[in-house]
């Protein structure tokens, strides 16, 4: 066993959770506590009844998701949100979120393990917030058709909008929703975009502007942070983890 505020005091180091001025939603860090003690660790990507019921099955006393319940609170606890809450407190499972501080760490972060995975490099801020970099960008010798090809190999499902260059000299990395990374791009003199998620009308701008845009799925390019953090975690206290996947296909 260890002591719930270790585990949440190296979290909150290791993350740099005070770095990042998050939405005041995203309320990050221990967002419920457990009785004091953790014996196993979970990490998933959203709060809800259901993953919590999946953790507190599999025995998980201290689960960490990107996205945490407090996002459109005050709410009264009823409903689903007595249900996520009451889950959680009957099955002594502590609830950890980190939401910005897991897109822009350079080492746990969303947007640098995107780009390890395909074997690139990130060492260029992007999307730079209060002085820290939320998204990334690495150099890259690829062409876009490799480029894609590697994406389809890691991701159940990715949309292509290719009008840009035939051999990207860098990529920008941005999970989960990418509105807010399309006009960076090319003031950062990048015109390819790994993200998760786009509005419609980005298609139209992504021709105008002649940008390489791949979507991978919101839930699917969140999943990398917290199962770093949690993996990190349980080798440092020595204790088990597990990732509660929901199969969240948005």
């Amino acid at each position: 066993m260890a002591s719930l505020d270790e585990l949440v005091r190296y979290c909150d180091q290791r993350t740099r959770r005070t770095a990042y001025k998050d939405a005041p939603g995203a309320c990050n860090g221990l967002q419920v506590a457990n009785p004091g003690r953790v014996t196993k660790i979970g990490a998933a990507v959203d709060a809800g009844a259901i993953p919590f019921a999946q953790a507190v099955r599999a025995g998980v006393d201290f689960l960490i998701v990107h996205h945490g319940l407090y996002w459109d609170m005050p709410k009264p606890l009823t409903g689903p949100m007595y249900d996520r809450v009451a889950t959680l407190v009957r099955g002594d499972c502590a609830l950890y979120s980190s939401h910005l501080p897991l897109d822009g760490h350079p080492e746990l972060g969303n947007n640098a393990l995107l780009a390890r995975q395909l074997g690139l490099k990130p060492t260029q801020p992007f999307l730079v917030r209060d002085g820290e970099a939320i998204g990334r960008i690495a150099k890259s010798n690829d062409s876009r058709a490799a480029l894609r090809r590697k994406l389809e190999q890691l991701y159940p499902r990715v949309i292509a909008i290719e009008y840009g260059s035939r051999t990207p000299a860098a990529v920008a990395f941005c999970s989960g929703s990418g509105n807010s990374a399309i006009p960076e791009l090319l003031p950062a003199g990048v015109d390819t975009l790994v993200t998760g998620e786009l509005r419609e009308e980005w298609f139209s701008r992504a021709q105008e502007e002649r940008l390489n845009l791949y979507l991978c799925g919101h839930y699917a390019t969140e999943v990398h942070g917290v199962q770093a953090l949690a993996a990190e975690l349980a080798k440092k206290f020595k204790l088990p983890w597990e990732f509660i996947r929901t199969d969240n296909p948005l």
